[in-house]
């Protein structure tokens, strides 16, 4: 579909390669946080596409499958460490509501060693709702 406007095509690509490739963010918190907004957005296009990601980077088929419900998922402590719970709220919020509470912030930029990694994180979760949308809006499906 953006083949169709090479400005899209260069300025996108650029992007979301950055994203997935240039980021000091753990892959696995990048990972879970690109497949919870594909779950909550249902975004089956996405899902397909880094549900292997995700799992490379250390991720289970029971965590991945949990993220069809975000807000258990967050509050599962049996799948997801405190750093993850923390990550999925904060999906949760920015996905559902456009942008989170305070305290969701706070406790999921604290997780990252640095405000660079935390800011990623932040910026993860807005560039895959990004991709989400115009992925849904067009009707993309898995091939």
């Amino acid at each position: 579909m953006l083949l169709h406007i090479p400005p899209f095509v260069t300025g996108w690509g650029g992007f979301l390669r950055a994203v997935r490739t240039e980021l000091a963010l753990p892959y696995r918190l990048r990972e879970l946080a690109i497949c919870a907004v594909g779950a909550l957005t249902g975004c089956a296009y996405e899902l397909q596409q880094h549900r292997p990601e995700f799992l490379r980077a250390g991720g289970s088929a029971a965590q991945f499958a949990a993220l069809a419900d975000g807000i258990r998922a967050s509050n599962d402590d049996g799948l997801f460490d405190a750093t993850e719970r923390a990550v999925l709220r904060l999906v949760v919020e920015m996905t559902q509501g456009g942008a989170a509470r305070a305290e969701a912030v706070t406790a999921a930029c604290a997780a990252p060693p640095d405000d660079q990694q935390a800011v990623e994180l932040v910026g993860v979760i807005a560039a895959y709702n990004m991709v989400a949308r115009f992925i849904n809006t067009l009707d993309i499906q898995p091939e």
